[in-house]
This record gives structure tokens, sequence and C-alpha cells, in this order.
């Protein structure tokens, strides 16, 4: 029996806590050992509670076949945590998804510099265009643009991406199913992702969990319009979270869909007038992904609609969850752990980090170490010290850890 009919079973129970599914996969070293583990025991790990053990416990893989079913029916692919196509900047985080959905084809986002463009629901016609306009930049300039498809900003970088020939990746707050031209749009030029299965039903948590996933998939994230509150800061907060670079779109200072990137400007967050503000700090790590604009600012075309060839263009050819290959491969997965490259050494690396990079590097101490301690510690303002971390994580000289914290991936010979 194929250990992917486990991994779908572990997140069918949608009415538990990511954590709480990651939290079982983790402590037993995958979801086939999970399902098989003692009776009683679920209760005993930490981060699942009384009420969420009770869940599992059912052990229900019908649920899983209907799924699998499902999956093989609608051409969804199942990428789970067991995979070496996981995006290991997903998995980094703090609750993972244990399976990723997936219409389309996900790009190599740990390759390519990858943003999420996002702002209100209610977005007036300057937003808009600056998020449509954005988006084109950052797809134009070599770099993959991540969108929650909702009304407003985000559906307008969709449309931006598109339109540069770019590719996006849009994160479901919902199953997949029915969402309209655009979403086909997107998975015929880029990919639909989903943590939840076929058939779920929706919950109104799944919009805050999809933001994790997002910021998650991203580099760095944009914030087009945000009133006072907003979703898109609470989307904000949590990659920030994850230490991610946080940029915002200046605006009318009087504005009701100002305030919120106010806010957001004066608790450190970058400002963004094209999409190239976004992406020049990562051009030096990515020299042959990134290019910069050549003359003029990169501006989407009026009127808005996507090209003919977006709604001819074929998906390329994937394997279907369930096939006889697939279900092969997942019998010999197992949960990758993180496998950076070997350890740099200090004599002959730290030579090529910048003076500030070298500041941070010395404020890490031994074990982990704190964000808010190396601001401190170095007297750098935080975006400063957030962009460079993210430069430094993608080099191999830091890695992530729960809680905001950081540890050296470095050691003297």
């Amino acid at each position: 029996m194929s250990s992917i009919r486990y991994w779908v079973w572990l997140s069918s129970v949608s009415a538990a806590n990511p954590r709480a599914r990651y939290a079982l996969a983790e402590h037993y070293g995958g979801a086939e050992n999970a399902f098989l583990a003692p009776r009683g025991e679920y209760k005993t790990i930490q981060g699942v509670s009384e009420h969420e053990a009770e869940l599992f416990e059912r052990r229900d893989l019908s649920e899983a076949d209907r799924i699998l079913e499902a999956c093989r029916r609608e051409d969804i692919t199942i990428l789970t945590l067991a995979d070496a196509a996981y995006p290991r900047r997903l998995r980094n985080i703090y609750d993972p998804p244990v399976v990723l959905y997936i219409k389309g084809r996900l790009p190599d986002v740990d390759a390519i510099p990858s943003v999420a463009v996002i702002g209100t629901r209610s977005a007036t016609p300057y937003g808009l265009k600056m998020g449509r306009d954005i988006a084109f930049e950052i797809a134009k300039c070599g770099g993959i643009v991540v969108s929650g498809l909702t009304e407003g900003v985000d559906r307008a970088a969709a449309r931006g991406c598109l339109l540069a020939g770019g590719t996006c990746i849009g994160v479901l707050g919902t199953a997949h199913g029915k969402g309209g031209e655009l979403r086909d749009d997107v998975s015929a030029l880029g990919v639909l992702v989903s943590e939840y299965p076929p058939g779920a039903k929706p919950q109104n948590r799944f919009f805050r969990e999809r933001n994790r996933v997002a910021s998650g998939l991203s580099h760095a994230v944009c914030v087009v319009e945000a009133p006072a509150k907003s979703g898109a800061l609470l989307f904000a907060a949590e990659a920030l979270e994850q230490g991610r670079e946080i940029f915002a779109v200046p605006g009318n200072a009087d504005a009701e869909n100002a305030a919120g990137i106010m806010a957001l400007l004066k608790q450190g967050a970058r400002p963004a007038a094209c999409g190239w503000d976004v992406l020049e700090d990562f051009a030096a790590v990515y020299p042959d992904r990134l290019r910069r604009p050549n003359g003029e600012k990169c501006r989407a075309p009026d009127p808005e609609p996507i090209p003919a060839r977006v709604k001819s263009a074929k998906k390329a050819p994937a394997s279907k969850a369930g096939s006889d290959e697939a279900l092969d491969a997942s019998t010999k997965k197992e949960i990758d752990k993180q496998t950076d490259a070997g350890y740099i050494d200090l004599h002959d690396q730290l030579k090529a980090l910048s003076e500030d990079q070298l500041q941070i590097v010395t404020a890490i101490s031994r074990g982990e170490t704190h964000i808010d301690d190396i601001i401190e510690a170095t007297g750098m303002g935080a975006a400063k010290v957030l962009s460079q971390l993210t430069i430094l994580e993608i080099k191999g000289y830091v890695r992530r850890v729960a809680g905001r914290r950081v540890s050296l991936n470095i050691t003297q010979k």
C-alpha cells in the first residue's frame, strides 16, 4: 500500500490545525508511521490538542481514497513533505503544509526570487494599477509573483504577471474547484496551490492559514494599499514572523487605504514604487535569474485582458496523483530534513561578506539568536537586518528556526 495514501489521510483531517498535522508527521517521521502509531498516543504529542487527537484517532482511509480518485479525475498533483521537490523555503516555516495539492507546474521557488504582491480587496483605481504594474515589472525582470487571487490588488497583480508572460503562483484559501477565468489562466501558465484536498469544506480560518503558505513560498512581500484594519496587514505580520522582507507602496497620506501602508513604513517596511525596488536586493544573489529593466519603467499595458495565447496554453505534462509511478515512488520517500550544503568554512567564506553582513554574523551567538537581539546588537534598522538575513540565508550562512530566531550555518575548521 503506497505511503501517499497516508499523507492524504493526514491532510484530510482539515478540522485539525496545520500545526497538529505537521506535529504528527515530524514526531513519527512520516504519515504512515503516524497512522500506525499505538492508540491513545496522539494526545501526548506536543502541538496536538485532545480534540485534534480524537479526530486523528478515527484513522479513516476511505476519505483518502476519495481524495486520490478526485485528484486523478481533476488532474491535481500531490506533493508531500516526503518529496524532494517540496520547496525548501516552505518546508522551513514553523508549520508547513504536510501536503500541497497542485494544478499546473510549481516553479523552483528556492532558485528564483518570488514576491507576494498583496493588498486590500477594496482597492482604488490607483491600487489596482500599482498592483498590476509592480507585478508586471517583477515578471519582466525574471521574478515570480505570488498571489492569493482574491478581489482587488491580489487579482490585479496576478493579471499583471500574466500580461508580462511571467509565472504566477496562486495560493488558494480553499480546495481546488471552479474558480473562474483567472484561476484557469494562472494554472495554464503557472500554478494553483492549495493545502486543502478536493472536497474540503471551506472554513474561515483557511484564508489566514493560506497567508503562511503564500509568504512561505516568497522571498519578499509587497503590500499595495491597506486600510488600518486589513487582511493584508495580517499577511505582512505572518511574513515578518517568517523573516521575509516587507515592502509597502506609498499612497496619499490622508487616504483610508493608505493608513495601513503608513503603519508598515513606520515599522520599518521599505518603500517600493516599482517591481525593481523589490527585486534589486536579490540581483547580486541571483545574477543569472534577474535582469534590471532597461530604459523606461515597466508598466502593464491597458486595457487588461490576458493575451489569447494564455487561453490555449497547455500545461506541461505532470504525473497524476495516484499514478503507478507516483505511488511506487512515494513508497520510498521519507521526510527530508534540511540538507543544506556542507558547513561553510569560516576562514575562506566570511571575507566575501559585506560589512553589514559581518556585523550580523558576529551578533549571532552560538546556538539560536532572536532577530530582535540582532537588531539591538548591530544598531541597524529592522528592515536592513531582515533584508541581509534573507541574503545570508540564501547564501547558506544562516538558518531560520522557529520563533523569529536564526542560527549560524558556519563552522571553523
